[in-house]
């Protein structure tokens, strides 16, 4: 069914409403877990690898769960499966916030589960139920993730001054509770609706296609770059001379910066014949900011600023892909599923690769460097994935 973003029906309204509140889960529950590091380590005695461990099973949940996910939504729908992972992501919160050791690690792996799903079937909803409006509700919900992400990191400190930080980690409990109650309805979805969508020819093989491993690179380094810095930002600015509160804040601006292409991005790329040149400018942007932290530190707000901006454009970017190279939902969930996979394995590796890069060092200039380089590597990517190809053209096969 193919359904249009002007003038939404009550019933699309609700779906969209859902999709939405469905993105504010996915980066929120994640992110506003390593302010608290500090208080959890202090608590149990853990030591700094022990505590850096949680930060990284979200993202092994990711690269692991990733492809499994377009299974489960071919065999159960995606409406069904998408409930799963928002209850999911409410167990996992519970389990985290309960006070023991066990389950900090059980709950934030159980999180990272329910995350996994929801970016892989996200953009494969969007791509069936909206398919003239991918890049604008893509970037709708990118902003969604975003503005969450940025207002749980703001508040997660005040809230532990109040509550301590197993009741600041529950209380992003209300994210996946708003998001079964709006979801609810989805659940009345046909049947047969479902199973169309399961039998939609899928073309060429996902991983034998050049142009998905295209997508692929693409999303991954972005994920391995943004990961590096959301983990180590707030070292960086404090090597770099600025107070622990200044560092906080600017990690905090970071990510709203990221939610803010949003507003203006999905409109742009839709009018677009392909999107090569956003490719270039998203990843050139990211890679000046990079520069910048490098050499020019004094101006940290700023490079923080035009980080987050280039990142959240280049991420929206990546996810739009995904709906505008594939021809239909089950393929869209299939490159999702690749593209996430390979993407949160990078993602998983790089802050601790750059971590003993910094460590043996003794600076950031070469960690900082290296992700400069790769920036260039994603914009050569981005170019070729930048193409208006689809996935099984026969140009986009890997010989």
């Amino acid at each position: 069914m193919i359904r249009s973003l002007s003038r939404p029906t009550p019933k699309q309204a609700i779906l969209i409403l859902g999709i939405l509140l469905i993105a504010a889960n996915l980066r929120a529950p994640f992110t506003g877990l390593p302010p608290l590091l500090g208080s959890i380590l202090a608590d149990f005695g853990l030591s700094t690898t022990a505590v850096g461990a949680v930060t990284t099973l979200p993202l092994l949940a990711f690269a692991l769960l990733s492809p499994w996910s377009a299974l489960l939504a071919r065999k159960y729908g995606l409406e069904r499966v998408l409930f799963g992972a928002m209850a999911a992501i409410a167990l996992g919160i519970v389990l985290r916030s309960a006070g023991a050791v066990w389950s900090l690690y059980a709950g934030t792996w159980i999180v990272g589960m329910g995350i996994a799903a929801g970016n892989v079937l996200l953009p494969s909803l969007v791509k069936r139920d909206f398919p003239l409006r991918v890049a604008a509700l893509t970037g709708a919900y990118a902003l969604a993730m975003g503005v969450i992400a940025a207002l749980g990191s703001a508040l997660v400190f005040p809230l532990a001054d109040v509550w301590g930080w197993q009741g600041a980690l529950a209380a992003f409990l209300v994210l996946p509770v708003a998001a079964l109650a709006a979801w609810m309805p989805q659940l009345r979805a046909p049947r047969h609706c479902v199973a169309q969508a399961a039998k939609t020819p899928q073309g060429a093989p996902i991983w034998r296609s050049a142009l998905a491993w295209q997508v692929t690179l693409f999303l991954g380094i972005n994920s391995t770059i943004y990961y590096v810095v959301i983990g180590w930002l707030p070292i960086i600015l404090t090597d770099a001379g600025l107070s622990p509160s200044q560092a906080g804040s600017l990690h905090g601006a970071m990510q709203l910066a990221t939610a803010l292409p949003g507003l203006v991005l999905g409109p742009i790329l839709h009018r677009m014949r392909d999107q090569r040149l956003p490719a270039v400018v998203v990843t050139v942007g990211s890679a000046l900011a990079l520069l910048g932290l490098m050499l020019a530190p004094q101006w940290a707000f700023a490079w923080t600023l035009l980080f987050g901006a280039g990142s959240g454009s280049w991420f929206i970017l990546g996810l739009t892909f995904i709906g505008l190279r594939t021809g239909s939902a089950p393929q869209a969930a299939a490159l999702s599923g690749m593209a996430q996979s390979i993407g949160y394995l990078l993602a998983a590796v790089g802050p601790m690769a750059m971590g003993a890069l910094y460590a043996r060092l003794g600076g950031w200039k070469m960690p900082l460097g290296l992700c400069v380089a790769l920036t260039f590597a994603a914009s050569a990517v981005g170019v070729l994935a930048g193409r208006n190809l689809h996935i099984g053209h026969a140009l986009n096969r890997a010989p």
